[in-house]
């Protein structure tokens, strides 16, 4: 009997997949990685991509593989959606060197201005395919030019020799399919977008219709106007008549994947690769979706907790903090009143909480300096006063401002439609550590004296911070990106 048990065991895992030790199959949208095509497909890449770091064991993972392959759907042509085995021998050191410590573990993973030494970050957001895709998008980088009839002709003056390329459009922003056809012609086509509202530029070129993109192949040469469907691969074919795209543009190929390893030999993981030096150093906030109970890789540890933010529960803290006639650039998450005194915050207060304190978090990792955030609860009687003055929106919404006492000057977090989210607010966040971004005057009687406004921004030059400013974040689209 036990000899008949055991055959049969054999027989079924014989009859298993060849690719059971993995969760992808070589025909998934998902690109599957090793250390070695992590550095070649994603750190060099001109392109932002997402990667998943898993164990085929891990309940969590199987549970987000039918979004996550949606996303990478979605994606398909405006960045990279990747994942890495950390249950293979192979992988093991690399996971640990990228921070691995549970499964799933998403990194969203930016192009920067040094080549191969890209900027990485943990993903937070809802592990759904819509979440995964709108948070991708926010850090698709943007290269387009944002063109008005009065800088036009500057525009095309440089770089004369280039082609360049032109989006006529009645949106204010910028899609995820022309930022990524910037990327894909970076340094080989200009682009740049242009609202219909610009009329000079418009009747210049004798647009009627928008979208429409043109291209202007050189400067002698007549402009053409694109006549075919708006998508990516077609719109390439009729770039590709002014200059070569770049390797990245066309989708995965053959080539991309990693080549199989022979079964005959498990490599050990006695000398770890350095290919984690090409990503920054940052250790993951683990997720609570994250599984962490199977002893196959070791790295699975307890999550670490993001800290809050400190609260300033009266107006005598708030005005020592933040209000002092000498006090420094301070940020405040203003919070909305309550039905009872323990009543749950609404959603949005509690997104907004929880992505800054994020970002105080990430700054306290990476050893870089950051004004003082605070939380300042409606029952802080300085909350109503300062709603008041700066003319803000009554107390049943949260409000996210920084101000600074001593140079006299405000600012407020604008949220589309109410979105707190992580990457609008860090990118706010970051346009005021380099001095980027308007001010107004505080009105007087805010602050204990009045104080002097100096015309300089008080936060240091890029140089001085050492730290390089996130690409542009714009408005995106929801799901369906695939458009210009």
């Amino acid at each position: 009997m036990l000899h008949s048990a055991s055959l049969l065991l054999v027989s079924l895992l014989a009859a298993l997949p060849v690719n059971a030790d993995g969760l992808y199959t070589k025909n998934s949208p998902v690109i599957q990685l090793n250390p070695k095509t992590y550095k070649s497909l994603i750190a060099n890449s001109n392109h932002t991509s997402i990667v998943e770091f898993y164990a085929p064991w891990c309940g969590h993972c199987k549970n987000l593989k039918p979004a996550f392959e949606k996303a990478a759907k979605n994606l398909d042509g405006l960045a990279k959606v990747a994942a890495i085995n950390c249950d293979d021998d192979e992988n093991k050191p690399f996971c640990g060197q990228m921070g691995v410590q549970g499964f799933p573990t998403l990194k969203i993973v930016t192009p920067s201005k040094k080549p191969g030494k890209p900027r990485v970050e943990d993903y937070q957001g809802a592990r759904t395919a819509k979440g995964i895709v709108d948070a991708v998008v926010d850090h698709i980088p943007n290269h387009v030019k944002r063109a008005t009839d009065k800088d036009l002709d500057k525009w095309l003056g440089k770089n004369e020799d280039r082609p360049k390329a032109i989006l006529f459009t009645e949106k204010g922003t910028t899609g995820a399919l022309i930022r990524a056809l910037a990327i894909d012609f970076l340094g080989a086509i200009d682009i740049a977008q242009v609202r219909n509202k610009e009329s000079a530029t418009v009747n210049k070129y004798g647009i009627t219709e928008f979208p429409t993109l043109v291209l202007i192949p050189s400067t002698d040469a007549e402009h053409k106007i694109y006549t075919g469907e708006l998508k990516k691969k077609p719109i390439i074919e009729f770039l590709s008549q002014a200059a070569t795209p770049n390797p990245d543009a066309s989708s995965r190929s053959a080539s991309d994947k990693p080549k199989p390893k022979p079964k005959s030999k498990s490599k050990s993981a006695s000398k770890p690769t350095s290919v984690a030096d090409d990503a920054e150093d940052l250790k993951p906030t683990a997720s609570q979706d994250q599984d962490t109970t199977e002893p196959s890789v070791k790295p699975a540890q307890v999550p670490i907790s993001v800290p809050p933010i400190p609260t300033l529960s009266t107006p005598e803290s708030l005005e020592a903090a933040c209000l002092a006639p000498k006090s420094g650039t301070c940020v405040l998450v203003i919070l909305p009143e309550t039905s009872e005194p323990d009543a749950a915050l609404p959603a949005s207060a509690t997104e907004a909480l929880a992505n800054v304190a994020e970002i105080g978090h990430k700054h306290a990792q990476r050893g870089t300096h950051l004004f003082p955030l605070y939380a300042v609860p409606a029952v802080n009687t300085g909350s109503k006063t300062l709603r008041e003055a700066l003319a803000l929106a009554d107390g049943q919404t949260v409000e996210i401002i920084a101000l600074n006492a001593r140079r006299g000057w405000w600012r407020r977090f604008s949220g589309a439609d109410g979105d707190f989210g992580a990457v609008a607010v860090e990118s706010w966040v970051d346009g005021i550590r380099l001095g980027e971004g308007a001010k107004e005057k505080l009105p007087e009687g805010i602050v204990g004296v009045e104080a002097e406004a100096e015309p300089e921004a008080e936060v240091k030059t890029e140089a001085e911070a050492k730290v390089e400013p996130e690409a542009e974040t714009v408005e995106t689209e929801a799901v369906e990106h695939d458009e210009l």
